[in-house]
């Protein structure tokens, strides 16, 4: 679901200098094609999609949040959210010094169902809620340790800082269903296949192989966010076979596709 040039509205960014407590909440609807323009703040944020699909990108690739999982943006980090569809997000910012623990990159988490039912409570909340050992404090917690150990998943596509992979590679992502090959690819670049792929395991971290299918599938998650059906969401992203296309998805997302926007 990488942006396709066919933007709505822009998102408005939270002026904010500092949060005023250690957690701060912002629940949003976003509509068809919302967007924020490449920005960072001093604290960490972790949004999830009650419905809809989000998607965060940044210099070290694109995140992707079907409904009920989340992305974890480090404090520091510069990035933009896009929504394809319509959406209903739920965010939580956190200070930096409440969430030492966390890595510092950007990492896609499953949202677990008592997580998800603190994050609705802690949203009710007013922005200066009370601390002093109130009950209010005392969910902010209980929601800080459960954010600590939310899963990780593995919907993201991590970019190369090769100069002339990257570009092959973004050719791939708006064109997914495009016929590539490593001897293509290899070919283009003036090297060996097998200096292709290590140099394409060393930069992303995945195989070409690997890549590739992770990058057509996330591409299908636009097509059948918008209401597609499962063998044209497979063709748009180079399937032939719907079947194939299925096991696939199964097997990188947990669900078929009708199952995990069923999650919804």
């Amino acid at each position: 679901m990488p942006p396709n040039g066919q933007r709505g509205p822009q998102r408005a960014i939270p002026e904010l200098a500092v949060l005023p407590r250690p957690l701060y909440a912002r629940a949003e609807s976003l509509g068809a094609g919302s967007w924020t323009p490449r920005h960072q703040h001093d604290w960490v944020q972790f949004s999830y999609a009650i419905s809809g699909v989000l998607g965060v990108h940044t210099d070290e690739g694109s995140f992707f949040a079907p409904p009920q999982w989340g992305i974890w943006i480090p404090a520091g980090l510069e990035h933009e959210v896009l929504t394809s569809m319509r959406a209903e997000m739920r965010s939580v910012y956190v200070r930096r010094e409440d969430c030492l623990w966390a890595p510092e990159q950007c990492r896609v988490l499953e949202v677990a169902p008592l997580a998800r039912e603190l994050i609705k409570s802690f949203c009710a909340l007013p922005v200066n809620y009370p601390e002093g050992g109130s009950p209010e404090q005392r969910l902010v917690q209980v929601l800080l340790d459960q954010l600590a150990n939310l899963p990780e998943v593995g919907f993201s596509l991590p970019l190369p800082r090769h100069a002339r992979l990257l570009v092959l590679c973004n050719e791939l992502i708006e064109t997914p269903d495009a016929e590539v090959s490593v001897g293509l690819w290899s070919a283009r670049l003036g090297m060996s296949d097998k200096t292709l792929m290590r140099l394409f395991q060393r930069e992303t971290g995945l195989s070409f192989r690997g890549w590739r299918q992770r990058a057509r599938l996330l591409a299908s998650l636009r097509v059948l966010e918008e209401g597609g059906h499962v063998t044209r969401a497979a063709l748009s992203c180079g399937y032939e076979s719907t079947s194939a296309f299925i096991a696939a998805f199964k097997k990188m997302f947990g669900f078929t596709p009708g199952e995990l926007f069923r999650q919804g």
